[in-house]
């Protein structure tokens, strides 16, 4: 079992993969935007984050690059639908900034389980 935290702004999205990452058998606690979810990762350091891209406060781009600074060996997965900037594809920068896997919203529970096993097993 491992521990997820997940940051997201939109209740819902969060709401379900706080769901789906429980009902894989893990341990999930949320965060809405990457100020409260970096405060929760020091309280609470997870085995892996899921973090959306365009968020209120801090974005993902830079949750990243902190997450990534404190822990460097950290499992991470950047989401995005790409909201308001829906034409920028920021999922390969955060790739390059250390997220080992990347989904594009929208996505099933399935995919989400399926990129959080490869993670964890990678």
């Amino acid at each position: 079992m491992a521990s997820v935290l997940i940051i997201d702004d939109d209740d819902m999205v969060r709401t379900m993969l706080l769901r789906t990452v429980t009902r894989g058998g893990h341990e999930a606690f949320g965060a809405r935007d990457g100020v409260e979810g970096i405060a929760r990762f020091r309280e609470h350091p997870a085995d892996l984050v899921i973090t959306d891209i365009f968020m209120p406060n801090q974005e993902g781009l830079a949750t990243i690059m902190e997450l990534r600074r404190r822990t460097p060996d950290l499992k991470i997965i950047a989401i995005s639908g790409g909201g308001a900037r829906a034409s920028l594809d920021v999922l390969p920068v955060a790739e390059a900034l250390g997220a080992q896997k990347t989904l594009r919203k929208p996505f099933t529970p399935a995919e989400v389980m399926k990129a959080i096993n490869e993670v964890l097993e990678g």
